[in-house]
């Protein structure tokens, strides 16, 4: 690596010390995911690392079980669904508060970011309690509207940011033109902002798709989501095939991780070419 010719020794030492110290803090981080992927293709019905045979036998139980794939069918159904009002709900919310002459916009920020803020073991208990008196409680409604609001915070967060470096007049002019303000919004505001809210929308499914303590609280027999499945079987019953369900959720993180990393990079692409 290359340093500034008036760089100091210490300083060089400094940077190295602290490269050395972020990546003993990823390998740290990192270790116990590479321990479970070489166990979901282990061939014997208990955990033995390092592994000796290497198989499929527990891809072929999740994928082949039908109480596992009841269970990502409910988690990719209560995602989806959770997404779609989170999404919604969120970008309006950014738009909305985007406008800096709106009373009270600090506040009402606050309010919608909360939910990543309360531990959600109180969310999910004020919404068990909540939804009860509306019969919703053991139901799939119940959990999608739970996850919804934990999503929307980053909807709004993600569009915030994309609105950052957008220019407002550029609805005034479509206005102007005669647009209607969801025309203006539909053909100027959203290409623009597209990848905000598609990042948006992943974070929030990804919460949704991950989450079980809502669905403990919130979920009836009927609603056995992945993650719940994990969780009964880790305490009910050590198999393998959690590990193999793991490794999914690894695969699903890591495409996220790059699918918002290309978001991020377009963009930024399209800040510079507006600037």
């Amino acid at each position: 690596m290359d340093f500034p010719p008036y760089t100091t020794p210490l300083q060089r030492a400094g940077h190295w010390a602290l490269w050395l110290g972020c990546g003993a803090i990823l390998v740290f981080l990192i270790a116990p995911v590479l321990v479970v992927v070489p166990l979901a293709f282990n061939n014997e019905p208990y955990f033995n690392f390092p592994v000796r045979e290497y198989s499929l036998r527990w891809f072929n139980d999740l994928f082949g079980n039908p109480v596992w794939l009841a269970a990502i069918r409910n988690s990719l159904v209560t995602a989806t669904l959770a997404t779609l009002i989170a999404t919604a709900l969120g970008t309006l919310a950014a738009v909305g508060l985007n406008h800096r002459n709106l009373p009270g916009r600090r506040l009402i920020m606050a309010l919608l970011v909360s939910p990543m803020i309360v531990p959600v073991v109180v969310l999910a208990v004020g919404a068990y309690f909540f939804f009860s008196k509306l019969g919703i409680a053991n139901n799939l409604l119940g959990i999608v509207l739970v996850h919804a609001v934990l999503g929307v915070p980053f909807v709004v967060i993600t569009v915030s940011a994309t609105l950052a470096g957008f220019d407002m007049g550029l609805l005034r002019a479509a206005r102007g033109l005669g647009a209607s303000p969801l025309t203006a919004f539909r053909r100027v505001m959203l290409p623009i902002v597209w990848p905000g809210v598609l990042s948006g929308a992943l974070f929030a499914f990804a919460t949704s798709f991950d989450e079980v303590v809502v669905v403990l609280f919130l979920g009836g027999p009927g609603q056995t989501t992945l993650p719940r499945q994990m969780w009964s079987g880790l305490r009910e019953q050590l198999s393998p095939t959690i590990l193999a369900a793991a490794f999914v959720l690894i695969i699903f993180a890591v495409i996220m991780l790059l699918v918002l990393e290309m978001l991020r990079r377009r963009s930024a692409a399209m800040r510079g070419l507006a600037d």
